[in-house]
């Protein structure tokens, strides 16, 4: 779908990409991410043919590639409604189809179409990012770009536009979606690409990435009040244990021991010592640990996991 081979961009003499490689296949839900001033938004601006590169190759499969993109902070005209802005849109895009037909499909889509009739100077923030996305759905894209698609949406105006991508990835759209909320990432994205200063450190997989990264297949237990966990952390399949701020303690498997041996054993022994405890689950790594090791918030363990990658 597309490739991205060493993209170079500077401005003036700061150089914000050094080389970027990056690869979304047809279906991906991409989570671009990154800090800010790390490139992202350059990156899009390019793909998008919005400003030029310095270097380097962007790679369509195919010629003729319809690219939907809604920025950041789009800037809608207030002074018409809705339908006025959409058919405004098919215009600029010379969509050749049914405009009064498409219009009522994307605005169905998103949501939009009862509020339709209102000027977008009276539309709320949520209001602005649904019909914006209508906008970058119009033609019928091959790519969807949206750069912080739910920035500075209340929790029910999220929800909303989460579940709007959420329908997207279903019907087989490709989308990047670049943002800071990870949990949103974590809920719709098949695939992540982490830039840090100018280039891609880890882009793959996601479930597959928070395996890798992964110290450790481990399993936390939270004990009742005043238990004794003497026996239990002399566990035979237990490499170590950690007690967590909570007060929950995660046991560390020894090499060769899977999560699953891990656990059942674990959960043997609590019998065998008349141990009950209040809850047990194996630990899992989110997407907002990944990205704090990976991102280079936490360098100590950025550079393990690098030293783990070899």
């Amino acid at each position: 779908m597309l490739k991205v081979i060493g993209l170079e961009k500077s401005y003036k003499n700061l150089q914000v990409l050094k080389g970027l490689n990056m690869t979304i296949e047809k279906g991906d839900i991409y989570g671009f991410l990154g800090t800010n001033g790390c490139g992202k938004t350059t990156t899009m601006n390019i793909i998008c043919n919005i400003i030029r590169k310095d270097g380097g190759v962007i790679d369509f499969d195919g010629e003729n590639t319809r690219i939907g993109y809604l920025p950041e902070a789009p800037e809608l005209y207030g002074f018409m409604n809705g339908f006025e802005y959409l058919d405004y849109i098919a215009a600029c895009s010379e969509y050749s189809g049914d405009i009064k037909a498409r219009t009522e499909e994307v605005l169905r889509a998103t949501g939009m179409y009862n509020d339709a009739p209102r000027l977008i100077k009276g539309y709320s923030r949520g209001m602005n990012q649904r019909i914006g996305i209508a906008a970058a759905l119009y033609a019928n894209p091959d790519l969807l770009i949206l750069d912080e698609p739910t920035s500075a949406l209340d929790p029910e105006g999220r929800a909303e536009v989460i579940e709007i991508i959420g329908a997207l990835a279903k019907s087989g759209s490709t989308i990047i979606l670049c943002t800071h909320i990870l949990s949103d990432v974590e809920r719709v994205a098949n695939k992540i690409g982490i830039l840090r200063d100018g280039v891609m450190v880890v882009e793959g997989a996601l479930a597959k990435i928070k395996s890798e990264y992964a110290d450790a297949n481990a399993v936390t237990v939270r004990f009742r009040q005043n238990t004794d966990i003497s026996a239990a952390k002399s566990f035979e399949v237990v490499e170590r244990s950690k007690t967590e701020s909570s007060g929950d303690v995660t046991f560390y498997a020894k090499d060769g021991v899977s999560e699953a041996e891990l656990f059942y054993k674990i959960v043997t022994a609590l019998g065998t010592n008349q141990i009950v405890p209040e809850g047990i689950w194996f630990r899992r790594m989110s997407l907002e640990q990944v990205y704090l090791g990976i991102s280079g918030t936490d360098s100590l363990s950025y550079e393990s996991w690098k030293n783990r990658k070899g």
